[in-house]
């Protein structure tokens, strides 16, 4: 999976506020050859790459940081075209009506859920 030119360069914005997790996650997506954008691990750096980073192909976000939900931060990506994979212990019953249809990874997962979840996000699964 490793060798998968599949995701190769794709620029995918990390939100994560557990730092173990995040270098898990980090290290995941180098190793599918993803370029990793962040990870931001509070709202605060999630707003600001929502905002700043450019031509992200897609965001994979932490639902719960802390004590806030990452939801304006997955409106203001959403609103930017951006397309999103939520990560939660809580799987689908954590998203809102408005995010149905998006892929949810159920934490913990591993490189093939991973790998999955970006290919259905990238090909609009």
């Amino acid at each position: 999976m490793a060798n998968d030119k599949t995701f190769h360069g794709r620029r995918v914005l990390v939100v994560e506020d557990d730092m173990m997790i995040a270098m898990m996650v980090e290290d995941m997506l180098i190793d599918l050859g993803c370029q990793v954008i962040g990870p931001a691990r509070d709202m605060s750096e999630a707003f600001a790459f929502a905002r700043d980073a450019k031509a992200l192909d897609l965001a994979l976000l932490d639902i719960n940081l802390g004590s806030e939900m990452v939801f304006p931060v997955a409106d203001m990506l959403r609103a930017r075209g951006i397309r999103l994979i939520f990560c939660s212990g809580y799987g689908e019953t954590a998203l809102r009506a408005s995010d149905s249809g998006c892929a949810v990874l159920r934490k913990p997962y591993r490189l093939h859920d991973l790998a999955a979840a970006l290919a259905d996000a990238l090909t609009g699964g």
